[in-house]
């Protein structure tokens, strides 16, 4: 399963059954094997506003890699384990992963466990990018209905990200395909 953090506001939006798990129809069920974390897991989300629409961001907690979800009604919220998947891949293809890299993350890709609770370096690094996204489409004057977000997401990733336990910057695009090509090698 691929654990997801979510915000307060986030959280409760979401249509949870007593697992913290989406009935979406479009992601297939989970296998009896799948209650082990996944090689992905471990991701913050939270929603946010741009242009009066919903949109939401998830950060990975190790790599801080960012997939960007807009324009959500909620009806979509149900299908937000199969949003996740399609957003993650796309990015993945924009950063410039690799067929051997897909095939992992593909591999690793399981249904969201929803949980409310947060790590608060991983929430600021979501707020910075939340912030940049904001910027980018006043500064460019886009449209939200017209934003490549997986574009956009492959523009966050190549942006370094301070972490709390750490001196040094982290690169998203290059942590995820790197953590990808690690567990490709094993």
């Amino acid at each position: 399963m691929i654990r997801l953090h979510c915000t307060r506001k986030l959280f409760a939006k979401l249509p949870l059954d007593s697992l913290g798990r989406l009935n979406g129809t479009r992601c297939p069920p989970e296998a009896t094997n799948d209650a082990a974390d996944s090689l992905l897991s471990g991701w913050h989300a939270n929603l946010i506003t741009q242009q009066r629409r919903n949109c939401v961001i998830f950060i990975h907690d190790a790599t801080r890699f960012p997939v960007l979800i807009t324009c959500l009604t909620k009806p979509d919220f149900v299908e937000l384990d199969a949003f996740f998947q399609d957003a993650l891949m796309n990015t993945l293809l924009k950063v410039g992963a690799n067929q051997a890299q897909l095939d992992v993350a593909a591999s690793a890709l399981t249904r969201l466990a929803c949980d409310s609770q947060c790590d608060r370096s991983v929430q600021g690094t979501m707020n910075r990018m939340a912030l940049d996204l904001d910027h980018m489409l006043w500064y460019d004057n886009i449209p939200i209905t017209d934003l490549n977000t997986y574009a956009a997401g492959a523009w966050l990733a190549q942006r370094p990200c301070g972490v709390k336990s750490g001196k040094e910057c982290i690169w998203p695009a290059k942590a995820m395909l790197a953590l990808l090509e690690q567990k490709k090698t094993h």
